[in-house]
């Protein structure tokens, strides 16, 4: 129990690692050198007007098309032979094409019959010309088959263009009339079509038919059987039709509204051809939604399509409408590694480049299974060949994904003999903490002493696993030894892999370390949240977190087995006893101190450890974690699992701890507002409520007052009573009162309303006059609805006893009278009741 309880992790499921491996260099290429240096002025010079985005790459990965934008408008084609033998004494006819007239695209066209042999190749003008080449070894290069126009009209420009099924889509501008002004020239595009098929003879073509006109700047993307038409950012259009975009069935001519900031359809399918017919319906809506930016797409091939949103999330828009988050990035990634990226989804493994690193997420789950530095960047492109592979084209050629299998741990004979000496040097320190002798215990005196027998016993289990380990011998043993080496069989391995670890670190190249040192630190981490966290512990907890900032992130979310949903929630898998260890109350040991957001050189507990990784890596999960924390708690009313203490440091709630971490600059207010709503204690919401206030966010003053009005009576009352100084000292409340007069409290009366109001005005200038131009003050008209309001309900008659105060409909029926005597009839009557029967004193008694 020594030890083996300190390494209670199993990391059989991290037997792989993954890796970039070359597969093809640019000297494999034709002209490999230009192709390199092309590369290399891409990715320094940021702005130059070629980039990443302008590379074409084959279906079969055999030729690399440039578009080249400057000086010249052109393309360069490298091509890699499969015989290389055939260039000799051969002059090879390489595709470069220069001219005046941009190029837009390039689009491989398949034969009608795979036997007829290679892809065709289009280059694609903007003038609409289309030239159509085709690759042959045998005949040591390029060839050109024919030439068309697609466009009718020779004025006509084509901006973007793709291939789905038998047709050949572009949008199409035409050139604006003299009469039509700038609101016309942003719809003066349009999208058609052509059916395509490649045959023996050449490359057939159709009739040209306009799927949709009149609408503004779209790129075309193919995805299956739909064709998506994403909007140009760079047009500006004051409608906002740029919040949309369409997607296409070029089949049935049917058209779909679909939207970056909703998980619903628009617009169902329509066949209207008109753009500004098609968005009649959804004019409204256009006014009330703000999607973010698409920064970068990439077709799935089914008919669906992945987008990189502005927000960091990378969305699948499915054929249906609906729209699922997969992963979302670390915050201010995409503003830090520029706009150079690339996404492609390879048999349920997104594959996602993001400047110069490369993430590979789970599509399933949405886990981060690896993230990888690269040292250029990359394009990540689809091989036919390899289909289940991501592979990426850089500065050096072009490399594959690859999983490598570590080797199973092998130990030689003095890491075997280091590891048992271990466990008694492990168990001195043990006992000399818990011994109040001042004798020193030695691993000697542990050996011959016999007084402490549990590192004896445990040594010699060490000793038979890893003997069976090196022989692999199947010797059976007896029932108990065998379930205790059942029982054990966990913990034991994970020691052998930490100690091959750490054997394999001293030995491993530079390239290998880095994954080594990542293994160690999640294996570290979890052995010491798997204990009692001593002082000793604690510090060493902190120093991996100080030396090794990344790794412990990458670490602490594993070990939590944290996710964050589509929502933006976050869960956890991890046992209680976990997060009893991390939510524990401040150790007096860690002597934890902060001044102004800011921590001293302390030891930190492991709450805020876990808090600071977070705001450094991903400050957006925050709020998220505190409700995470809050609920494995018990509730946001318990800070630890300690009852009945008043707060001091060593029991502050989970919320005051959280916002340790944030700096004293006022750039993280939005986040220390989260941290305060999220605890939802009135104190906090109210010390929320005042920071959004003095910010001037009217809109969200209004929604959280509306939010937790309803948590308590003496919590909204001091909510209204707050916003109606606001409403006394200045008019930006105007639009949301009809809102806040329907949060006055019940037992607000007129003349408690009026007493905040008066005492709340702002002092009057010397210069107003009766008629102001801009007055800033309140009226007796804005307050006129609260007024009569609270008036109404001052005067209804309280309904809280009617039930008492209300009359029967029919009246109790009249007790009988008696006639009046004189007082000496009266005593003889009441002799006589006396000496009456008992039958006729009870029923006079009940007459009474």
């Amino acid at each position: 129990r020594i030890v083996c309880f300190l390494f209670q992790i199993d990391v059989s499921a991290n037997m792989t690692r993954v890796a970039l491996e070359q597969v093809t260099d640019f000297g494999d290429f034709t002209k490999g050198k230009d192709l390199k240096e092309f590369f290399k002025q891409t990715c320094s010079n940021i702005s130059s007007q070629n980039c990443l985005s302008d590379v074409r790459l084959s279906p079969d990965g055999r030729h690399i098309h440039v578009i080249v934008r400057q000086p010249k408008s052109g393309l360069m084609t490298h091509d890699k032979y499969q015989r290389p033998h055939l260039m000799q004494g051969q002059k090879h006819v390489d595709l470069v094409l220069t001219g005046n007239v941009p190029i837009v695209d390039v689009i491989y066209i398949p034969q009608s019959k795979p036997e007829d042999g290679a892809s065709v190749l289009g280059v694609i003008f903007e003038n609409g010309r289309v030239e159509f080449w085709k690759f042959l070894e045998c005949k040591s290069g390029w060839h050109l088959l024919q030439t068309v126009d697609l466009c009718n009209s020779p004025r006509a420009k084509v901006i973007s263009v793709c291939l789905s099924q038998n047709f050949i889509i572009w949008c199409e501008e035409r050139p604006p009339s003299e009469n039509s002004n700038s609101m016309c020239s942003n719809f003066r595009f349009c999208i058609c079509k052509k059916t395509i098929e490649v045959n023996e003879g050449g490359v057939n073509l159709g009739n040209v038919k306009i799927a949709l006109h009149n609408n503004p700047r779209y790129t075309t993307i193919s995805s299956g059987d739909l064709v998506y038409l994403l909007p140009d950012l760079r047009e500006n259009s004051s409608l906002g039709v740029s919040k949309v975009f369409l997607a296409w069935s070029p089949e049935h001519d049917t058209f779909k509204v679909h939207s970056a900031c909703s998980c619903t359809l628009m617009k169902s399918s329509s066949k209207e051809s008109d753009f500004k017919r098609l968005l009649t319906d959804c004019i409204g809506l256009l006014s009330t939604i703000n999607p973010p930016d698409i920064c970068g797409f990439s077709p799935t091939g089914s008919g669906d399509l992945l987008l990189l949103l502005s927000t960091g999330w990378v969305c699948i828009m499915k054929r249906d409408g609906s729209l699922h988050n997969i992963y979302k990035l670390p915050d201010n990634c995409l503003s830090a590694s520029g706009t150079q990226n690339s996404l492609k989804i390879y048999n349920e493994i997104l594959a996602l480049t993001i400047g110069r690193t490369l993430f590979l997420i789970d599509t399933k789950c949405g886990l981060e299974l690896e993230r990888i530095n690269l040292k250029t960047e990359g394009l990540l492109f689809e091989n036919t060949s390899d289909s289940h592979s991501p592979q990426m084209l850089s500065e050096t050629g072009l490399f594959v994904v690859t999983q490598n299998p570590k080797p199973s741990p092998t130990l030689s004979e003095d890491s075997s003999a280091f590891m048992v000496e271990a466990v008694f040097e492990e168990a001195c320190k043990y006992y000399q903490q818990r011994s109040l002798s001042s004798t020193q215990l030695t691993v000697e005196k542990l050996k011959k002493g016999g007084m402490f027998q549990a590192p004896i016993s445990l040594a010699a289990i060490l000793r038979d696993y890893l003997s069976n380990q090196k022989t692999k011998t199947g010797e059976k043993h007896s029932t108990g030894q065998e379930r205790l080496m059942s029982s054990l069989e966990s913990e034991l391995r994970s020691l052998v892999l930490l100690e091959d670890i750490k054997t394999s670190m001293v030995k491993a190249s530079e390239k290998d370390l880095e994954n080594y040192c990542e293994s160690l630190v999640q294996q570290e981490i979890c052995r010491l949240l798997s204990g009692e966290l001593e002082k000793e512990n604690l510090q060493y907890l902190n120093g991996i977190f100080q030396l090794f900032p990344a790794y412990s992130w990458h670490a602490m979310q594993a070990v939590l087995h944290l996710r964050c949903n589509g929502e933006g929630l976050l869960s956890s898998k991890a046992p209680a006893e976990l997060w009893k260890i991390i939510l524990s109350p401040v150790q007096a040991t860690a002597n934890f101190a902060h001044c102004n957001g800011q921590q001293k050189h302390t030891t930190l507990p492991v709450f805020e450890l876990l808090c600071h990784s977070i705001f450094k890596f991903q400050p957006s999960w925050l709020p998220r974690f505190l409700e995470l924390a809050q609920q494995q708690s018990g509730g946001p009313s318990k800070s630890s699992w300690g009852f009945g203490m008043k707060e001091s440091s060593e029991s502050l709630p989970l919320y005051k701890r959280a916002l340790t971490v944030l700096p004293c600059k006022s750039t993280y207010q939005h986040l220390e507002v989260e941290l305060l709503l999220c605890s939802e204690r009135p104190k906090a919401i109210m010390q929320a409520l005042r920071i959004l206030i003095k910010q001037g966010e009217w809109e969200r003053v209004t929604q959280v007052a509306e939010r937790f009005c309803r948590q308590s009576p003496l919590l909204n009352k001091d909510i209204f009573s707050a916003l109606l100084c606001e409403v006394s000292q200045h008019r930006d409340l105007d639009p949301y009162l009809d809102l806040l007069w329907t949060l006055c409290p019940e037992d607000m009366t007129v003349t408690s309303i009026l007493n905040i109001v008066l005492k709340n005005l702002p002092d009057s200038t010397q210069n107003s006059g009766p008629f102001e131009a801009h007055g800033s003050q309140v009226t007796i008209g804005l307050l006129k609805p609260l007024l009569r309001k609270v008036l109404q309900r001052e005067t209804k008659p309280s309904q809280r006893y009617a039930d008492i105060l209300q009359s029967p409909t029919v009246p109790p029926l009249t007790p009988p009278r008696q006639p009046k005597v004189l007082f000496r009839d009266a005593e003889q009557q009441e002799t006589k009741q006396r000496t009456s029967a008992g039958s006729q004193v009870t029923s006079q008694t009940r007459l009474v």
